[in-house]
């Protein structure tokens, strides 16, 4: 049986006076950023134009908007923004990876968060890294957990693409260490 008087004190979810489209994008922005949330490094291999040509590059990403949905079949997502190198890239690549950095990884995730101001193959120059045995793809030395991910679906969402992918291999490299966090617009450590 519903509780009324319970749903007399939930405030009403409609647009304040001023906001006739609903909640601005700086209100948005500014109401997720209390959001925490953990980083990771998204990353996929790029193939060569042709068997005889050079060699592929390595893309990479840092994303906050990353989670686990389901166990069986281990499935995770990420959100992308529509039309980035990576969204583009995994419409023709179905295999990327995903490392969840570790607190002190934050120069890595700071770099990969630096959109267009440095060539992708000096993002991936000196951070130590193996390339995964499905997907060819980097993934992060000392992560707290890197996966290989196979497309399984694509979702349009606004602004964003949500890929839903199944998870291929893991592995947890890092025993020690706290994860690194995302929070008022800032990398944080836990506590």
């Amino acid at each position: 049986m519903l509780n009324t008087s319970a749903h007399a004190a939930v405030p009403s979810a409609r647009p304040s006076a001023g906001h006739a489209e609903g909640v601005t994008n700086d209100e948005f922005r500014a109401a997720m950023s209390r959001l925490a949330a953990g980083v990771v490094l998204v990353t996929a291999h790029e193939p060569p134009l042709s068997s005889d040509g050079p060699r592929g590059e390595d893309v990479g990403m840092t994303a906050t908007a990353f989670l686990s949905v389901s166990l069986d079949p281990p499935l995770v997502l990420v959100s992308l923004r529509e039309g980035s190198r990576m969204d583009d890239l995994l419409l023709e690549q179905p295999h990327w990876a995903v490392s969840v950095l570790t607190e002190s990884q934050r120069h890595i995730a700071g770099r990969f968060a630096m959109k267009g101001r440095i060539s992708d193959r000096l993002l991936f120059e000196d951070i130590p890294y193996t390339r995964g045995e499905v997907s060819g793809s980097p993934l992060v030395g000392g992560a707290l957990a890197n996966l290989e991910c196979e497309t399984e679906q694509r979702v349009a969402a606004g602004d964003h693409t949500l890929v839903i992918g199944r998870v291929l291999t893991a592995s947890l490299p890092s025993p020690d260490g706290g994860p690194l966090m995302y929070f008022r617009g800032r990398y944080r450590q836990l506590g």
